[in-house]
């Protein structure tokens, strides 16, 4: 018989002490989604009905599977050891994000939305980074690069293939 999802050890400290800083249960969803996709690298239907039923009435199923669909920075799908997030959105998109976005898939020999049969890598195209003023941008795992150029994300990514 499989074992039902449940936090990994750290992750349960911190959901432990997350409780008394939330007056409302429902405030608990967003953290515990990340708590989630820390411990299993993306959210999935099995960890966010672990969520609903340790958080308790009023959260159910459906109301964490809206949170966390409505948000990008959840994976709903398992992603390579690199997350590649290319900003599609307009001020990113006027500075050249779509050329960006090629020349990756490209240099990885894949398309946008897929992860390489290694795992290594996954490159997504996001609708806004929140980094406007900075475009094109990414954002790899958690940190994010800006002004990008060919010649920078080349960089990057060489840099990428070192680490592993």
């Amino acid at each position: 018989m499989l074992m039902a999802y449940q936090f990994s050890q750290e992750s349960e400290t911190r959901f432990q002490r997350l409780i008394p800083q939330f007056p409302s249960k429902r405030s608990l969803i967003l953290p515990c989604l990340f708590l989630l996709q820390a411990d299993k690298g993306f959210v999935d239907t099995e960890g966010m009905q672990y969520i609903a039923d340790r958080i308790g009435e009023p959260v159910s199923l459906a109301h964490v599977h809206g949170v966390a669909t409505f948000y990008t920075m959840y994976n709903k799908k398992p992603v390579g050891k690199f997350h590649i997030q290319i900003c599609a959105n307009i001020s990113c998109y006027l500075a050249g994000s779509d050329s960006i976005t090629e020349h990756v898939c490209s240099k990885l020999g894949m398309k946008k939305g897929e992860t390489t049969k290694d795992k290594k890598y996954t490159v997504d195209e996001v609708q806004c980074l929140g980094a406007c003023g900075f475009g094109p941008v990414a954002q790899i795992n958690d940190k994010y690069y800006e002004n990008l150029t060919p010649e920078s994300i080349e960089k990057i990514l060489s840099e990428l293939e070192k680490e592993g």
